[in-house]
């Protein structure tokens, strides 16, 4: 495997991750609020609730994420320097989890706390996390 291959096969491997963790979450998010609220109807009403409700909120950070790796590697080509660098940085910060905390790091130790897949998708990507840029080649 070349380093432009390897460093697209660790973008790809990473941004699956986050994606799980992602899904993960709103899995564990969605049994939160049909607790609270009763069942969700359809899958229609859930992107509705997800896109407006303050239940959900607390997720559009990690959204947002997903979507800028998607913009770094579309707009460069390559991820690697100093973007990829910042990237990983939110990332890391990102998915802090506090039992103190007041926004996200709150929610997401919460989650951590009640669902397994959870733990197993933060794990993944935490794991990806580990992995240094410094190896990893811009890819074309």
């Amino acid at each position: 495997m070349s380093g432009s291959d390897s460093g697209r096969s660790h973008v790809d491997q990473l941004r699956l991750a986050l994606l799980r963790l992602h899904k993960a979450l709103l899995d564990d998010e969605r049994v939160s609020y049909e607790r609270v609220y009763g069942r969700i109807a359809s899958n229609g009403e859930f992107l509705q609730l997800l896109l407006g409700h303050a239940w959900f909120s607390w997720l559009r950070p990690l959204s947002q994420l997903v979507v800028r790796l998607d913009e770094l590697v579309e707009a460069e080509g390559s991820f690697d320097g100093p973007e990829a660098a910042i990237f990983m940085a939110s990332v890391r910060t990102l998915l802090t989890p506090s039992e103190e905390g007041t926004g996200f790091d709150k929610h997401y130790y919460d989650a951590l706390q009640r669902g397994a897949d959870v733990v197993l998708a933060h794990a993944a990507v935490r794991a990806m996390l580990q992995q240094p840029l410094s190896n990893k080649k811009g890819f074309k």
